[in-house]
């Protein structure tokens, strides 16, 4: 009978630490993405460009899924995305649930101005998490277009290069993919929620997709020193960890 017939505990083999890193590049992945979405709705201004929130964390996660997809190989950056895709929509199942329940009167804000009493309140609740599904449906969908292209391109460029030149796969995929992301998500979002007209969407959405290929550039340093402290890493924690398990042996 095997220990899962029986109902006791599980022992698993600890993790080596490649494995490790994966987990917690993983979860970085995931948390910027949930972020995304939780704060992309938000727009501002600078320098007046109109820009949404969503730049601060987004295009982020193409830096990580580019440093999973050099390290780990494309199967497990697919893996990765696939795991942000599933937690991003019970992230938005959760929040909507929160936006349905019933608003305590008491409830007010100390901090921002015109919220004293419970309806303000979910009224700004509403204004800030509330999401049709048509721009949910957008958003998702401009999520898997974008990353899973970027994997795909990254190791095109890859086999193409030889493995050389990884600025060339670190920006030539994320440019590409962004410029999907920015096209799908923002037409849902301007069009569909806001309402917008067409020739002032397409002014927003090249603004932005210009902010994002400006970022793309600027991180290839990151990317370069992502994936080299990665590895080096790694490499020494693996050495740490065969050593501690020969002495644990030799005992």
């Amino acid at each position: 009978m095997s220990i899962l017939q029986t109902g006791g505990p599980v022992n698993h083999p600890s993790l080596n630490w490649s494995d490790r890193v994966y987990v917690v590049l993983a979860m970085v992945f995931v948390t910027l993405l949930v972020l995304t979405n939780i704060i992309g709705q938000k727009l501002f201004v600078w320098f007046g460009f109109t820009l949404t929130a969503g730049l601060i964390t987004y295009p982020l996660t193409f830096l990580v899924t580019d440093i999973v997809s050099e390290i780990y190989g494309k199967r497990r950056a697919d893996r990765m995305v696939v795991m942000g895709f599933g937690m991003t929509l019970l992230m938005l199942v959760i929040v909507q649930i929160s936006i349905a329940l019933p608003a305590s009167p008491i409830w007010g804000s100390a901090i921002a101005t015109d919220l004293k009493d419970g309806a303000a309140m979910q009224n700004a609740w509403l204004g800030s998490f509330g999401v049709g599904w048509w721009l949910v449906t957008g958003s998702m969908c401009a999520y898997l277009v974008a990353q899973l292209c970027d994997n795909y391109l990254f190791h095109f460029f890859r086999r193409l290069t030889n493995g050389k030149h990884l600025w060339l796969r670190n920006n030539g995929s994320t440019m590409v993919s962004q410029l999907l992301d920015t096209f799908i998500v923002n037409s849902f979002l301007f069009y569909g929620a806001f309402g917008w007209g067409f020739v002032q969407g397409l002014e927003v959405m090249a603004v932005i997709y210009l902010f994002k290929i400006a970022i793309a550039a600027a991180d290839t340093p990151l990317c370069y020193l992502g994936i080299w402290s990665t590895r080096n890493f790694i490499a020494r924690m693996s050495v740490k960890q065969t050593d501690a398990e020969k002495g644990s042996n030799a005992e």
